[in-house]
């Protein structure tokens, strides 16, 4: 019999936590969630005030046996799932299967899985958090009320098997929008002019870039423009007006969120979300680390907090001091932002002293990297700004202005370690000469170059840009972002180019049926509204099934309306040009699981469908003959001739250009 019986969520975090426990403790694992609402039904009684009707899950019933036997077992039970809303709601969950009364002291969290932590922690149970778990019932239960009331609309007006969710719909929406501009977006034309100067008390050469005349700002948009200013220019002389020297210095970047995790993970180790988040998990969880057994390596890594532990500050300095010198140490404290939750520290290294050159045998590959990614960043927010020298050169010919910019790494500081990916490089991230100039004196014209340029659309969101707007625009919370971005893959409304996400046809008839007849729903401010009801219900400062209440009540007759209004309305179906090989009518387009295909709108006189080849307006640069697009195992975009292999063997995996 065991004195003492803790329950985790999975095998790796058992392992490692009944290590630093030992005596006569049995660690066991829950393997996730063990009760949740039903797949088959809505599963909340709308009549009884949205009470949820909880069941176990199948598959589970040999695990919740076992659980219970040991319970009975121990004289003490102890709840360590996460530390967050999730793990709260996975505990209640575990103290009603096991008949724990609620407020029983049972409850442990661990911050980091280190002996220290977890030692501490087990001195310190607490009841069940009901704010929290009520926080995440409030989430489950809104999101199956929407989920369960608007899918039927889209299986009746686009195809069966699809759903809408609340966040996703929100995300996908972001991504049509974007695609949207995109499309809309029409070129300007823009010029930039750059002269090569030379000083001749250096005889080096640097350049000026055209920024106006008579010391006022102008925009160049024409060539007829270009021809006049250089035309103007072509005799005069080139005289420096102005010299500022400065200094500039840049600043490290705060401790890992969640977010600003997954963006840099996706940005220099190109990982996906999922990746991140299962790496990671592994990361916190536990690792066999030669000589020192299976370690939590990484602070909890669902969090919106960028604060750290003045334990870990202190480890920190001591690191730095060691390898660098005490002139690249800085005590530094970031502010969280005021949306943060805040129960958590931002993700850090527990071993200060574990660097990852030491363990890179230890971890996996993955491991590694995202290691050194978190080990780094952190280390380097606790260092000192870079210094640049900047120098800034105003030149005049014939009352045009030109300017040059320069500047040279003075101190490394924290770059010695770490620099944040930016999401567009900037003129200022590049390193450049401009040489000691001296007010009144004259360099040497050596070329002139006028470069044409176009404005461009706004980018199309990658699954990093995508996180930093659901961040910005208050959708979501550290642990939904993965999932969300997951779930609109999977059900095909957006796909992946080339890391960028582009919405799918699919993606684009669900997303104009939704916020043409859900708007008040399906929209960024009633989103981000309703995660800040999340957050007091969390706080104790609102009844969970209130918010649901206030919600259900517009939503309902909302339902009711679109349903009525679109009972007539027939969704128009896309007409091909290519005729039924059976009865000869045009196939129509339609969407199924894998996307769109052919199909006869004889049906179910005629059954006749076919897969749709998609094709582009670039000819095969081979043979000339109609570029295909497909896709591979791994729903990568390749474009073949529709000759190949017959008498053309073109295959590329970059698109042909005209």
């Amino acid at each position: 019999m065991a004195d003492k019986l803790i329950i985790v969520e999975s095998p790796a975090k058992a392992n490692t936590i009944k290590k630093f426990l030992g005596g006569n403790t049995k660690v066991v694992a829950s393997m996730g969630h063990i009760r949740d609402l039903p797949k088959s039904k809505m599963g909340i009684d709308i009549e009884h005030d949205f009470e949820p009707q909880y069941i176990n899950i199948r598959g589970k019933g040999e695990l919740i046996k076992e659980l219970k036997a040991d319970a009975k077992k121990a004289k003490q039970v102890y709840l360590a799932t996460d530390p967050d809303r999730e793990g709260e709601a996975i505990a209640w969950h575990l103290a009603h299967i096991l008949e724990i009364p609620e407020d029983s002291v049972c409850r442990v969290t661990f911050n980091e899985i280190t002996k220290e932590t977890v030692q501490n922690s087990m001195k310190k149970p607490r009841k069940i958090d009901m704010n929290l778990t009520n926080a995440q019932q409030a989430r489950r239960v809104l999101d199956r009320i929407v989920g369960y009331k608007i899918s039927p609309v889209l299986w009746k007006k686009v195809r069966r098997g699809l759903s809408a969710g609340r966040v996703q719909s929100v995300a996908v929406k972001l991504i049509v929008d974007r695609e949207e501009e995109i499309e809309k977006f029409v070129p300007e034309e823009y010029w930039n002019i750059f002269a090569t100067l030379l000083d001749e008390n250096s005889n080096k050469t640097f350049v000026a870039k055209f920024i106006g005349k008579d010391k006022k700002k102008m925009e160049i948009h024409t060539k007829e423009e270009v021809d006049k200013i250089l035309k103007d220019i072509q005799s005069g002389k080139y005289i420096v007006t102005e010299v500022k020297k400065g200094e500039r210095k840049r600043t490290p970047a705060p401790p890992f969120t969640t977010s600003t995790m997954q963006q840099e993970a996706s940005r220099k180790l190109g990982f996906t979300l999922k990746k991140t988040m299962s790496v990671a998990q592994g990361l916190y969880e536990g690792v066999k680390i030669e000589g020192r057994g299976s370690i939590g390596l990484i602070t909890y890594m669902r969090t919106d907090s960028t604060r750290i532990s003045e334990e870990a500050r202190v480890a920190a300095k001591k690191e730095i001091v060691k390898m660098y010198g005490e002139e690249y140490y800085e005590n530094r404290y970031y502010k969280t932002k005021q949306t943060s939750q805040d129960a958590h520290e931002g993700i850090r290294p527990t071993y200060i002293d574990l660097n990852p050159e030491m363990i890179k045998n230890d971890l996996s590959k993955d491991q590694y990297k995202l290691y050194k990614l978190i080990y780094n960043r952190f280390l380097a927010s606790q260092m000192q700004a870079a210094v640049f020298d900047t120098i800034t050169a105003n030149i005049d010919v014939n009352n045009y202005n030109f300017r040059a910019n320069g500047q040279s790494l003075k101190f490394k500081g924290f770059m010695t370690l770490y620099i944040e990916t930016p999401d567009n490089k900037t003129e200022e991230d590049e390193e450049s000469f401009v040489p000691l100039l001296k007010e009144g004196q004259e360099v040497i014209k050596q070329r002139i170059d006028p470069k044409q340029s176009f404005t461009e659309p706004p980018p199309r969101y990658t699954e990093a840009s995508l996180v930093k707007a659901l961040e910005e625009k208050g959708i979501g919370r550290p642990s939904t972002y993965s999932p969300t971005i997951t779930t609109i893959l999977e059900r095909r409304y957006i796909e992946k180019e080339q890391k960028q996400l582009v919405p799918t046809e699919l993606g684009k008839v669900v997303n104009k049926l939704l916020t043409e007849n859900f708007s008040d729903i399906i929209n960024v401010e009633f989103t981000a509204k309703i995660e800040e009801e999340f957050d007091e219900v969390a706080e104790g400062k609102e009844n969970w099934k209130q918010v649901i209440r206030e919600f259900y009540g517009p939503f309902e007759k909302e339902v009711e309306k679109v349903d009525k209004e679109l009972e007539h309305v027939e969704l128009k179906e896309e007409v091909s040009d290519v005729p039924c090989d059976k009865c000869g009518r045009m196939m129509v387009i339609k969407y199924g699981r894998y996307g769109k295909f052919l199909a006869c709108p004889g049906y179910p006189e005629c059954k006749n469908a076919k897969p749709l080849v998609e094709t582009i307006d670039v000819p095969c640069p081979k043979c000339g003959g109609k570029i295909q697009v497909r896709k591979s195992k791994k729903k990568r975009k390749f474009y073949i001739c529709e000759n190949n292999p017959k008498s053309c063997d073109f295959i590329s995996w970059n698109k042909p250009k005209k």
